[in-house]
């Protein structure tokens, strides 16, 4: 209800860790369909399979990217309308995200399924796999529709403070798209063979499934996005809303690319120092990437219920969460970068079997593991400035710490002490972040007066 803060019902924490556990659970679950089907296709056809499938990988990154950023403004909009009790205003914005998401995915799917060959062969796809890797991202291309309103649907639903409906239906579209691949791989019964398209075609297929399901769960639960006829009529462009939406997501959606390309970059610098230190660097982002998605996870759940006291009109509420949200990181991020620290060598043994990269990983691991910490406690101060509609300015700060103290940092470094260099970069530059968020929240930010846009 309006005006009634979270806190009331139940201590803080315990409703953070609520909405938390089926998020972080979620965001596993997104991962854990891609990283199998990669398994299926080298096991079962071969490598050129997964190589036609990892050239993909930078169209899907920037589509993802987009997409993430569209739900995230919409998400805090939703969030903030939730928070004030505005029950209409929630199917206004829900409908105006799904039309733009349509009409762009549409759009996609049309001139992406014609000139998929001539993208791949922009790529530098090497000639002996651009057959399989032009059929692959036509197929990808193609059902794109399918995949953006999923993810925006179950993005959106968590903005009213329900994270375990959107869990229970990427728990469906991933068992059916786990079990839906080997067989079209195989052709198995009764299914054509598809071969390198198998994981997008399963994918396709899984998505479309759950949203029916989705759909008839949210009709019956009589669920605040339901696709209702009041929501069908909002499914249209409304150009104040979807200004708002964009004034927050394409914000987001820049700082996820920045940071991308940022990475190929020290890739780069990696590289020069030949391939047992790119192997290295595979497994410890691999391994860090846990810490950073724990952290992610938290910034997202302060961004959500952030902006449902926005909307409450709840000042007080806000700085409980950015504190649950600091406490959570400390506690969870330096609880499992402690436990990685233990043990090392066991962690890193998941990805690396020989000695003597396992060694290098392991010494590159030691010097930036740890600063997954204030990376996490930075995103807790963006994702709140994020919850009452204030992202350009975060986003800022982090573009400026990556361009003017990452970049520069791991050039100079790796030209003084070698390879750790470059691995100091994180630390350096997590930290900054950190100090650039927090001092912008506390000396500016948080003096202003927070108004709900909704």
């Amino acid at each position: 209800m309006k005006g009634q803060s979270m806190s009331a019902a139940k201590p803080l924490w315990k409703s953070f860790l609520r909405f938390l556990a089926p998020l972080m659970l979620s965001n596993a679950l997104q991962s854990l369909f891609g990283t199998v089907s990669n398994v299926y296709l080298g096991q079962m056809i071969g490598i050129d399979a997964l190589a036609s499938v990892s050239v993909f990988f930078p169209v899907m990154f920037f589509l993802f990217a987009f997409v993430m950023g569209l739900s995230t403004g919409a998400t805090v909009l939703i969030g903030q309308a939730y928070g004030a009790g505005e029950q209409g205003r929630i199917k206004l914005i829900v409908g105006t995200t799904l039309a733009i998401g349509l009409l762009l995915s549409i759009a996609i799917a049309l001139i992406g399924g014609i000139f998929s060959r001539q993208l791949m062969m922009m790529l530098a796809t090497p000639a002996d796999i651009l057959d399989q890797a032009s059929a692959y991202a036509r197929i990808m291309l193609l059902t794109m529709p399918l995949g953006f309103v999923f993810l925006l649907m179950t993005a959106m639903i968590r903005g009213v403070g329900d994270a375990l409906t959107p869990l229970l239906a990427l728990a469906l579209s991933t068992a059916i798209g786990l079990i839906l691949t080997p067989m079209l791989i195989r052709g198995s019964f009764g299914l054509p063979a598809a071969g390198i398209t198998s994981p997008a075609w399963a994918a396709a297929i899984a998505n479309a499934l759950t949203l029916v399901a989705l759909a008839a769960y949210l009709l019956r639960r009589k669920h605040a996005l339901a696709p209702d006829a009041a929501l069908l009529r909002h499914l249209r462009l409304n150009r104040v809303v979807l200004g708002q939406i964009l004034g927050i997501g394409l914000p987001s959606a820049i700082g996820m690319v920045v940071m991308a390309i940022a990475e190929l970059v020290l890739l780069g610098l990696v590289n020069g120092f030949g391939s047992n230190a790119t192997a290295a660097y595979g497994a410890v982002n691999q391994v860090m990437g846990y810490t950073q998605f724990t952290a992610m996870s938290i910034s997202i759940a302060v961004s959500i219920l952030g902006a449902q006291a926005v909307g409450r009109g709840d000042r007080a509420g806000l700085d409980g969460i950015v504190r649950t949200g600091l406490a959570f990181n400390i506690v969870l991020t330096g609880g499992l970068v402690a436990l990685i620290y233990l043990a090392p060598r066991a962690v890193l043994g998941i990805f690396i079997t020989d000695d003597t990269v396992l060694e290098l990983a392991k010494s590159l691991l030691n010097i930036a593991l740890w600063s997954s910490v204030p990376f996490g406690l930075a995103t807790v101060f963006s994702g709140a400035m994020r919850a009452a509609g204030v992202a350009l300015t975060p986003m800022l700060l982090a573009v400026f710490a990556i361009m003017a103290i990452e970049l520069p940092s791991a050039v100079i470094l790796s030209r003084t002490i070698g390879l750790q260099g470059v691995w100091a970069a994180y630390p350096i530059v997590f930290c900054a972040m950190f100090l650039l968020q927090m001092g912008y929240y506390l000396l500016v930010w948080r003096k202003r007066t927070i108004r709900r846009l909704t």
